[in-house]
C-alpha cells in the first residue's frame, strides 16, 4: 500500500502543528489557571497536582492500550477518531459542574489528547525523510511555542475576564474547525500497515519491549519528563505566591517566552540535523539546568526579570525535547513506530503526572501563602537531567541513514 496525495511538507507540518497547539494548550493552561483554580475550588498544590496529572495519568493508560492497535490503521483514520475524541472531552471541562467533574473530564481529555500526539509524531516519522526529521520536529515543537505565544495567553485573557471555562470553549470549537480541515487535506498514511493478519497483541509488546535500545529511549523519556513537569506545573503558583507577580502578569511570561522560543526551537532543529541529535540533546540538556536552579529559587523580582527567567525556561527546557523526538524516533524500525511512540507518549505522560505528584508531596503553603520547598524540586529536576544526560548515550538509531552523525 502507498501513501498518496501527499501534501506539501509545509502543508502537512503546519496541520499538525494546529493538532499539537490545541491539546498542548488544553495541558498548559491549566498550569497558569490554577491560582484561580485552587482560590475558585479551595484547594491546595497537592490538589492541584492532581487535577494536573489526571491528565497525564489519563493520556498514559490510554497510550499503553493504543499501542497494541495503532499500527493497524491508517495513520489519518486513527488521528481523526481519536481527535474528535479530544475535542468533545474538552467541551466536557469546559461544562463541569465541580471539581471531581473537572478532575474526570481531565482524565477524559488526557486520554485522547496524549495519544493524539504519538500519532502526529509517527506521521512525521512516516512522511518525512531522515535527513529533514530533526527540522521537521522543530516545526512540531513550534505548537509548545504557539502555545504559549497565542494560546496561553488569549486562554488567560479569556479566564480572567469570562471565568476558567472559556479558554475550554476556545479550544472545543477550534478543535473541531481544525478536525475538518484534517479531514479534507490528510492523505492515506498506511504503507506501514502489515498486508497480512495483525500482529497480536502479546506479540506486538514482545516486539517493542524485548530491544534493549527501545528500552533504553523509554528510559531516556521518562527521566526526562520527570526533569521537566515536577518544575513546570508549579511555575505560575511560584511567580504569584513567592515572585509578587499578579495573576494578570501570568500572559507575559508564556507569550515572550514562547515568542523567542517560536525561533530558538527551529534553530534547535536545524542543529540537531547538522551536528547530530545526541550531541545537541547533551549541551541543551546541560544548559538546561541553569534556568532550572533560576526558576526554582527565584526570589521577588520586577516583572521583566521574571520575563527573562521565564524566557530562559522555556528555550532551554522545552527546547531539549526536540533532540529527544529526533534520537527516540530514530531508534525504533518504521513498522513498529506507532505502537512505539504510543508507548514513548504514554511513558511521557505517566512521569509528567508522577513528577506533578511528587512536587505536590514535597511543596508546602507557609502562613502567609507562599510556596515552600520548591528549591529542593528544583534540585530533583537537576539530578533528573544529568541522568538523561547519561541515559542518552546508551540510545543508538535502529538504521542508521547514510552520512547521518548519530
Amino acid at each position: 500500500m502507498l501513501v498518496r496525495a501527499v501534501p506539501s511538507e509545509r502543508l502537512l507540518l503546519g496541520l499538525l502543528a494546529a493538532v499539537q497547539v490545541t491539546h498542548i494548550v488544553d495541558f498548559m493552561v491549566m498550569m497558569p489557571l490554577g491560582p484561580q483554580l485552587m482560590r475558585v475550588f479551595g484547594t491546595g498544590p497537592r490538589e492541584f497536582g492532581l487535577v494536573v496529572s489526571a491528565y497525564t495519568f489519563g493520556a498514559a493508560a490510554a497510550g499503553f492500550l493504543a499501542a497494541f492497535h495503532i499500527d493497524r490503521f491508517d495513520r489519518k483514520v486513527a488521528l481523526l477518531g481519536i481527535y474528535a475524541g479530544f475535542c468533545v472531552a474538552t467541551a466536557l471541562c469546559a461544562i463541569a459542574p465541580g471539581f471531581w467533574t473537572l478532575l474526570a473530564a481531565r482524565v477524559a481529555a488526557g486520554v485522547f489528547g496524549g495519544v493524539a500526539g504519538a500519532v502526529v509524531y509517527a506521521i512525521v516519522g512516516d512522511l518525512i525523510p531522515e535527513a529533514r526529521r530533526g527540522t521537521a520536529m522543530g516545526v512540531i515543537a513550534s505548537a509548545f511555542s504557539i502555545s504559549s505565544v497565542v494560546g496561553v495567553p488569549a486562554g488567560l485573557f479569556l479566564a480572567n475576564h469570562f471565568g476558567w471555562r472559556a479558554p475550554f470553549v476556545l479550544l472545543a470549537v477550534s478543535g473541531s474547525a481544525i478536525w475538518v480541515v484534517a479531514w479534507r487535506t490528510l492523505p492515506r498514511i498506511d504503507r506501514h500497515v502489515d498486508s497480512g493478519p495483525g500482529r497480536p497483541a502479546i506479540a506486538q509488546l514482545g516486539a517493542i519491549f524485548a530491544q534493549r535500545n527501545h528500552l533504553n529511549a523509554f528510559a531516556l523519556t521518562a527521566t526526562l519528563m520527570f526533569a521537566g513537569f515536577s518544575v513546570i506545573p508549579f511555575i505560575s503558583p511560584y511567580m504569584v505566591a513567592n515572585v509578587g507577580l499578579k495573576e494578570t502578569d501570568l500572559p507575559w511570561l508564556y507569550f515572550f517566552g514562547g515568542l523567542v522560543t517560536l525561533f530558538s526551537s527551529r534553530l534547535i532543529g536545524r542543529l540537531t540535523d547538522r551536528y547530530g541529535r545526541k550531541r545537541v540533546f547533551r549541551i541543551v540538556a546541560a544548559i538546561s539546568i541553569i534556568p532550572l536552579l533560576i526558576t526554582t529559587n527565584l526570589p521577588p523580582v520586577p516583572v521583566p526579570l521574571a520575563i527573562a527567567a521565564s524566557i530562559l525556561f522555556m528555550v532551554f527546557v522545552s527546547g531539549r525535547f526536540i533532540p529527544l523526538m529526533a534520537l527516540v524516533t530514530a531508534s525504533v524500525d518504521p513498522r513498529l513506530r506507532g505502537s512505539f511512540l504510543a508507548f514513548n507518549a504514554s511513558i511521557q505522560q505517566l512521569f509528567a503526572g508522577l513528577a506533578a505528584l511528587a512536587a505536590g508531596l514535597i511543596l508546602g503553603h507557609s502562613v502567609d501563602g507562599r510556596l515552600t520547598h520548591y528549591n529542593r524540586v528544583g534540585a530533583l529536576a537537576v539530578i533528573a537531567t544529568f541522568t538523561c544526560i547519561w541515559l542518552s548515550g546508551l540510545v543508538r538509531p535502529a538504521t542508521p541513514p547514510v552520512g547521518a552523525t548519530p
